[in-house]
């Protein structure tokens, strides 16, 4: 099923540390500015998420940033916005049917394969086939509200990890599910579980 060659794309969990979430945060030009996310994510698609964080405040001072239009050779970035600093880095991988290197076909259809954008919430996690997931509440209508209908939750899979990069030039596709490396899946679930937003562009 996992065979084919496969694509991987550019994920940011921007991580806010209690204190600083509490407190009035920067505007988002200062805030990216901080981060230096200039060879990250366009700054276009950063505002967005960030403005949208600052006035739908889920209870927890995370929120997770899915660039679909950066090819496999990115990585994911999780950053603290307190210290400033880069948490994690690694990969997360789209839909089969979205394309290659390159995500550039988006559904929201139940058995499409393809992945979708828009704003998600991290719900519950459960085990599943693919072990320790995390399930996502689509909240953009027509983008991404069957979701859950969908089954598209965020997991661990082997076709995710970089030494596929290695052998093929990209990393493996999902069947539109954001699939991350094995090795970092359940931090990265446990990081942004019960309510925090997902942001996911392409």
């Amino acid at each position: 099923m996992y065979k084919a060659v496969r694509a991987a794309l550019a994920l940011l969990l921007l991580v806010f540390s209690a204190n600083v979430f509490a407190t009035t945060l920067p505007d988002a030009q200062t805030m990216y500015r901080q981060l230096h996310l200039s060879h990250e994510v366009a700054f276009d698609k950063f505002e967005q998420a960030y403005d949208h964080f600052k006035t739908h405040r889920s209870g927890k001072p995370i929120f997770t940033l899915i660039d679909y239009s950066k090819p496999s050779s990115k990585t994911v970035l999780v950053f603290d916005i307190a210290k400033r600093k880069v948490l994690f880095s690694s990969y997360v991988s789209h839909g089969k049917n979205s394309g290659s290197l390159y995500a550039k076909k988006f559904s929201n259809v139940v058995n499409s394969r393809k992945t979708s954008i828009g704003i998600f919430r991290a719900a519950e996690t459960y085990y599943g086939k693919h072990g320790y997931s995390l399930r996502l509440d689509g909240l953009s209508k027509g983008l991404n509200d069957n979701a859950r209908r969908r089954a598209i939750v965020i997991h661990g899979a082997s076709y995710a990890n970089p030494k596929v990069i290695s052998k093929t030039g990209q990393l493996g596709r999902s069947w539109g599910c954001p699939a991350l490396p094995s090795y970092l899946s359940k931090k990265v679930i446990d990081t942004i579980k019960n309510g925090t937003y997902i942001y996911a562009y392409g």
